[in-house]
């Protein structure tokens, strides 16, 4: 049976079924109503592909229902043929007026009809492919972007964003602002060694699973991946999505982060005899967030204080060292053992005009 469905509706049965045998003969499935109540019904449950709509009816008139469909966007598109003994103009204009897609007169001739909806038909179709076509266009759309946030964001993130496109409150606004944020940076310690002393693709091999393993954790707790750069990885919290506990999301990605490459540095040291591990820097402060660059390539990315001073305590830090500033520390001091914690006192930091309070942390 054909997938092309038309509903007949009209009061009167003899003209109904003739009007369904004329359809069942071109090989279109039919069905029929009598009124104007359950042909709404009918179609706002189980909407077919075009209607044949008596005006006269008992209920809801043709002309009602009509409207009823074309203003709602679950059957706006559904066409719709007003089959009228009504020949005055003013029902004409008025069936116009309810969005009726063409109109038959009855007696109905069978070579119009025929011809009607097989016009309609194919309009019908042609519409449907190009909104099958679009939406399909659509979804491979929002997939690359999130493939692309992906590398960024955890997948969660992206979804997220994916689901926000066109919200004025969306992430990733084009306006720079500043926000409170929390800003990781994680340095491989020895890495200027071990690019001198191992071949060029082991060194390759050896930063992606080092940044598969640091990227990870930062996805693990959501944290937005802002930069990779030589053996760096600078990670953000709290932007572009608020996130109370930032903090606390930023030190067990610290811990993530040295628990993960622990036994890839077991590896290389096996493989290739290098003694290395991670250092992180962590910062907490306000900070400016937007899309910097050229015309011809742009990074949304964070700059200010906080992100220099993360970056002062990057390299300073230990293999498996975090140092932080007072900041942040104050922040995670209930969720670190005070064994492990050394206050370094105020220091001057290179490029800063105030000394920062910094803690150490070994992990």
């Amino acid at each position: 049976m054909s997938s092309f469905r038309v509903l007949v509706v009209d009061d009167d049965p003899d003209m109904a079924a003739f009007l369904a045998r004329i359809i069942t003969a071109e090989g279109m499935a039919v069905d029929t109503l009598y009124d104007g109540d359950s042909a709404l019904l009918s179609v706002l449950t189980q909407p077919p592909d075009l209607i044949l709509l008596d005006v006269m009816l008992p209920g809801k008139n043709g002309f009602e229902i009509c409207e009823h469909l074309k203003s709602d966007s679950a059957t706006a598109l559904i066409p719709v043929v007003l089959v009228t003994a009504l020949e005055d103009r003013e029902s004409r204009v008025r069936g116009i007026q309810s969005g009726a897609d063409d109109f038959l007169s009855k007696p109905v001739n069978r070579e119009e009809l025929v011809a009607r909806v097989k016009t309609l038909r194919r309009l019908h179709e042609t519409r449907r492919e190009l909104e099958e076509r679009r939406l399909a266009a659509e979804v491979q759309r929002k997939e690359a972007i999130r493939k692309a946030f992906a590398r960024y964001v955890s997948p969660r993130l992206a979804d997220s964003i994916i689901r926000d496109l066109g919200n004025d409150d969306a992430p990733f606004k084009a306006h720079a602002h500043r926000a409170e944020v929390v800003v990781l940076f994680a340095d491989l310690r020895g890495f200027t060694r071990i690019t001198e002393s191992i071949a060029v693709h082991n060194v390759v091999e050896m930063l992606n699973e080092y940044f598969s393993a640091l990227t990870e954790a930062a996805y693990q707790h959501e944290g937005t991946i802002f930069n990779m750069a030589g053996d760096s990885l600078l990670v953000g919290f709290n932007v572009p999505f608020p996130q109370p506990d930032a903090p606390a999301r930023a030190w067990r990605t610290a811990l993530g982060m040295v628990s993960r490459f622990g036994p890839l540095s077991a590896a290389w040291r096996g493989r290739y005899g290098v003694e290395t591990g991670v250092g992180i820097g962590i910062c907490r402060g306000e900070a400016i967030i937007g899309n910097v660059g050229s015309p011809h390539f742009m990074s949304y990315t964070v700059i200010g204080n906080t992100v220099n001073t993360a970056a002062r305590l990057v390299q300073m830090a230990q293999a498996d060292e975090v140092l932080v500033s007072g900041a942040f520390y104050e922040s995670i001091r209930e969720l670190v053992a005070g064994g492990r914690v050394e206050a370094r006192g105020d220091i001057a930091l290179r490029g800063m005009s105030e000394t920062t309070a910094v803690y150490s942390i070994r992990l």
